[in-house]
């Protein structure tokens, strides 16, 4: 199966990161009447765990390199199960604290599986000859569209039911022993190279276009958190149209789906950085306008979220395969490389999840509730103009220095 391997695998991680900020919070305030600042407050804290993990995951990766089939199929377990406690078990203490349990178990498990199958698509890549990096990133990248997609979507599809959230997380069990199953030959292939060394950690960090591609992770990924973490709340109450949000949720990943096909396609043509800039350009001048719109304008955002989802696509492929290329120069067992890359990505999250909402309630903002018009206003420019300006930020960057070609 070889490289649809790595798009089932990728869309079973998608399933289980950018959804759970979408869901998780959304779900415990609302059954269990969690404040916003609370909530926020367990986020910030596993994002803080995470500036401790994920560089000893990369690590640990690394050093298990030779019993990866073993921790990853126990890593897999772990997540499944979490979600499972997570969506479909009854809190058996505090709400707010199996909230806490069960995420830090998931993100555990998600932060390993993702080092180790960023760090074994870097030895992959380099055996597919020219252009392999963007290859395996434009299946890799799908995949993980699609799963963000799917599982964005299915609580709501699913909610007919009377048992959205556990039927999504018992189908998101069966989805990880599929990718189990089609991946597992990919673990047993031995990387060439030696097993990773903390010493590749400062490697990578002395390396400036490491560095710099570095910054262009966190800058490129902070717009897609702050936009995941307000979404929902601007549709229900800016736009006014909460049942909008699965259908628009779709819209968007399709797009961005479609995106991910044309922009490493594209890159081939006129350079990967040249590429990057016209959808990150695009990107902007597409989303800037949503911080004017208000209730009644749902039609309008759809649009907005097909140009944006697409521009989009671009980010999710071609900065993952930037910084692959260089790993394979100055770090080639990849682990410790993206051991750094889930860090500075996740501490994006860490920053929208402590920043945003409780400012938002401290203006007064309710969610589903009676809002003022000033903490409306603010959930605006939040969730358009804060993007708009991280986005500059990391294009400036993208100029700043050299970028290899593929």
């Amino acid at each position: 199966m070889k490289l649809p391997a790595y798009g089932l695998f990728a869309a079973m991680l998608a399933a289980a990161g950018l959804p759970i900020y979408l869901h998780a919070p959304a779900y415990y305030a609302a059954k269990f009447g969690i404040g916003l600042t609370a909530l926020s407050g367990v986020l910030f804290f596993l994002r803080l765990l995470d500036v401790v993990q994920d560089p000893f995951f990369g690590w640990l990766s690394g050093r298990l390199i030779r019993r990866r089939t073993l921790s990853v199929s126990l890593a897999i377990v772990a997540l499944a199960v979490s979600m499972l406690g997570l969506f479909a078990v009854e809190p058996p203490v505090a709400p707010l604290l199996w909230f806490a349990a069960m995420l830090t178990v998931l993100f555990s498990a998600y932060s390993f599986l993702t080092i180790s199958f960023y760090a074994r698509g870097v030895s992959k890549a380099s055996g597919l000859g020219a252009g392999g990096h963007l290859r395996l990133a434009a299946w890799r990248e799908t995949g993980a569209l699609v799963g963000v997609c799917a599982a964005a979507v299915a609580p709501t599809l699913l909610a007919g039911t009377g048992a959205g959230y556990t039927n999504f997380a018992l189908g998101f069990m069966a989805l990880c022993l599929l990718a189990w199953l089609v991946m597992r030959p990919e673990w047993s292939t031995p990387d060439e190279g030696a097993s990773a060394k903390l010493s590749d950690f400062f490697t990578i960090l002395r390396d400036p276009n490491a560095r710099r591609i570095l910054l262009i992770g966190l800058a490129n990924a902070a717009p897609v958190a702050v936009s995941s973490s307000l979404f929902l709340f601007f549709v229900q109450d800016v736009l006014a149209a909460p049942d909008w949000a699965g259908p628009l949720l779709v819209i968007f990943f399709l797009a961005a789906a479609l995106g991910a096909v044309v922009w490493p396609r594209l890159s081939r043509s006129v350079g990967t950085r040249r590429a990057l800039s016209i959808a990150m350009a695009v990107n902007i001048a597409a989303f800037a306008p949503v911080a004017f719109l208000g209730a009644g304008d749902g039609g309008i955002f759809a649009v907005i979220c097909v140009i944006s989802g697409f521009a989009i696509g671009a980010d999710f492929t071609l900065v993952p395969a930037i910084f692959a290329r260089r790993m394979e120069v100055i770090a080639p067992t990849g682990t410790a490389g993206f051991g750094l890359w889930a860090f500075v990505t996740k501490l994006s999250l860490a920053l929208a999840a402590i920043l945003l909402l409780p400012a938002l309630e401290h203006a007064g903002y309710v969610a589903g509730g009676d809002s003022p018009a000033a903490a409306l206003s603010l959930l605006a420019v939040l969730y358009a103009g804060l993007p708009c300006v991280l986005k500059l930020a990391a294009l400036a960057l993208l100029w700043a220095g050299p970028i290899e070609a593929d």
